[in-house]
């Protein structure tokens, strides 16, 4: 029996406030269509389970006890998102901190202006991961006032997701990008990789580099997508935690890893580690391109050739 050539599909959709898509290679159009509403299902179902925009979601349930005091039991999913926080908190010397999401309160990007300093100073008081604890499955909150955000994780696992899903159903070939966070599926049918841009920091819709890759991901976190413009200066959406202000040492970091949330998390603690971040992106060892604020340019993918 002849095998037919596998069929190309794509989808565009919006999930978690960016745009996202899906590329895949199928036996046939209605698998591949099939394949892509599991893709947007899950996507959806991750976006309404951990949004802290959510009323309903689990992620404000958690953070209505949160900001009462209390203690609850979760999920196996939460718990492996909770243990994965914790390990990015304690290795990035505290700077990778989901409690430090209420600092949005301060910092409104849209409004073009900049926030005042006695309110960025009342927010820290309740920024802290050392201020609650996390024993599987139990989290307590013993102090108040506090807030979890898993917007430094949860797109990037919903990226691993969703790969592993179109794996398990025998896609063997394609990709998932949302919001820029990549992970291949598998090469194009012939073997060939797919094309990923590394965004410009400074030059809208202008790539430094083109990489070429049949697996793994890549994130990239930087000062470019929301941000505010004061006297001259940037100020990006990247904030420090023990300062309550963006960082402003490297506009950009990208990151590949066998795993997008990995990818995601080291692209974000590098940039979280201003003038240590290129040495620490090195120690890690991982393939990746930082840029910083001069315009200057290093990382084991600096040399790569579009």
């Amino acid at each position: 029996m002849k095998i037919g050539k596998p069929v190309y599909f794509e989808r565009c959709f919006n999930a978690m406030g960016s745009p996202c898509e899906i590329k895949l290679y199928a036996k046939t159009r209605a698998r591949a269509e099939h394949m892509a509403s599991r893709v947007v299902a899950e996507v959806n179902r991750l976006e309404s389970r951990y949004s802290r925009y959510q009323p309903t979601s689990f992620l404000s349930e958690i953070n209505r006890l949160a900001a009462s005091g209390g203690r609850l039991e979760v999920d196996e999913e939460t718990a492996g998102l909770l243990n994965y926080v914790q390990t990015c908190y304690q290795e990035s010397g505290g700077l990778f901190d989901i409690t430090s999401g209420v600092l949005r309160e301060a910092w409104r990007f849209k409004e073009g202006r900049l926030p005042d300093a006695a309110q960025i100073e009342q927010l820290l008081d309740r920024v802290g991961w050392h201020r609650l604890r996390w024993t599987s499955p139990v989290l307590s909150f013993p102090e108040t006032g506090l807030e979890l955000d898993f917007g430094g994780a949860v797109k990037e696992y919903a990226v691993d997701r969703v790969a592993a899903i179109c794996w398990e159903a025998e896609i063997r070939h394609g990709l998932v990008n949302l919001g820029g966070d990549i992970k291949i599926i598998g090469p194009h049918p012939d073997g060939s990789p797919w094309g990923i841009g590394i965004q410009h920091p400074r030059r809208s819709g202008e790539f430094i580099r083109t990489l070429w890759l049949r697996q793994g991901a890549m994130a990239s976190s930087g000062d470019y997508e929301r941000c505010l413009i004061v006297d001259g200066k940037r100020y990006g959406h990247v904030l420090n935690p023990t300062t309550g202000w963006p960082v402003g040492y490297l506009a950009s970091v990208s990151v590949v890893a066998d795993f997008c949330v990995v990818a995601g998390s080291a692209s974000t603690i590098g940039m979280l580690k201003e003038k240590e971040g290129p040495a620490w992106l090195e120690q890690l060892g991982a393939p990746h391109l930082w840029v910083n604020i001069a315009g200057e340019m290093g990382g084991s993918l600096a040399g790569s050739t579009n």
